[in-house]
């Protein structure tokens, strides 16, 4: 089962995600908004995946592939690192 339904900081990053798409979504049918504008509005989801994408990471390290006797779990770590890749 996935910890991530509790973790609220991960899925208010979420939310703000939507809503910075749904604001890319409507500024692109509005004549009076540049190419620029949307650029910068894409530039801002693309920073905002990244962060999303390094808490996730960090969540998944913590929950997942170090655990609390200080051991590795090799398998989870060969997982992650093969989606990584990716």
């Amino acid at each position: 089962m996935s910890h991530l339904h509790q973790d609220k900081k991960i899925l208010n990053r979420i939310k703000r995600l939507q809503g910075q798409l749904k604001a890319i979504e409507q500024a692109v049918q509005q004549e009076e908004n540049s190419c620029m504008q949307v650029l910068q509005q894409v530039a801002a989801v693309k920073g905002a995946v990244n962060g999303l994408m390094n808490e996730l990471i960090e969540s998944h390290l913590r929950q997942h592939v170090l655990t609390d006797s200080s051991a590795i779990n090799d398998e989870e770590l060969a997982a992650f690192l093969t989606l990584l890749k990716r």
